[in-house]
């Protein structure tokens, strides 16, 4: 059975802000579950899932098993160069968030699609990996990490077009994906990204060598969620 969701495509937003907005959305999700349990049916199976896709203006986030010492900047740095920093509640390390990049925020409820939190990810990074390589790009899983990356065997070679960290609770899901499209990859030399020392970073811009039609990019990743989750749009 298919998955109902609505789609909001947000535009440029403030990071705090935005992470208000579906911590709202993701509050309302699981208070629903809540009445299900004590015996409210109706309540949940009127709450659909949520898909938010969203750029940011510059701001690094680091997840709550990460570390202050993968900022390779300080406050006074920080403000040089117009970026924020927060510390979220989302699993993995530090990242990077700014304009050029598609930010998704998928907020599921995982039971109802009946699937644990592992196959979640597996099925964001899908989606990734096929929207890749619609744009004639082959791109993998890294083991022991979430993501998807380019020639992640290869030493020297490996780098992350996408980063993934997200938090579930009663098995609905907030936070995504950081997907680099037309992304200025500069900003990820303030970092050690995800944690990793030894890999770089990559944007579709960057492999293809040209500047990406993002409204297009958008789509394609749209099609390719909604055929890796079996989604079902709906209206608000």
């Amino acid at each position: 059975m298919s998955y109902r969701a609505i789609y909001k495509d947000i535009g440029l937003k403030d990071y705090k802000e935005t992470w208000d907005y579906q911590a709202d959305i993701f509050a309302k999700l699981v208070d629903s579950k809540k009445q299900q349990i004590s015996g409210d049916e109706a309540v949940r199976s009127t709450i659909p899932g949520t898909l938010i896709f969203v750029q940011h203006p510059h701001v690094y986030t680091l997840g709550k098993s990460g570390s202050e010492n993968n900022l390779l900047l300080n406050s006074i740095q920080l403000r040089a160069k117009d970026a924020a920093f927060y510390k979220i509640d989302r699993g993995g390390d530090i990242t990077y968030h700014g304009p050029g990049q598609l930010v998704g925020y998928p907020i599921f409820d995982l039971e109802a699609i009946k699937i644990g939190l592992k196959e979640y990810i597996f099925r964001l990074e899908e989606a990734i990996i096929k929207t890749v390589q619609e744009y004639g790009i082959q791109a993998s899983r890294f083991e022991g990490s979430t993501g998807v990356w380019l020639d992640p065997q290869i030493p020297g070679r490996s780098r992350k077009i996408c980063a993934i960290g997200v938090k579930a609770s009663k098995f609905v899901t907030m936070h995504g994906f950081a997907f680099n499209v037309n992304t200025n990859l500069t900003y990820f030399n303030n970092i050690n990204p995800c944690g990793f020392t030894d890999k770089g970073v990559t944007s579709l811009q960057k492999e293809l060598g040209a500047l990406q039609d993002f409204d297009s990019v958008k789509l394609c990743v749209k099609k390719n969620l909604q055929k890796v989750f079996d989604l079902n749009w709906i209206e608000e």
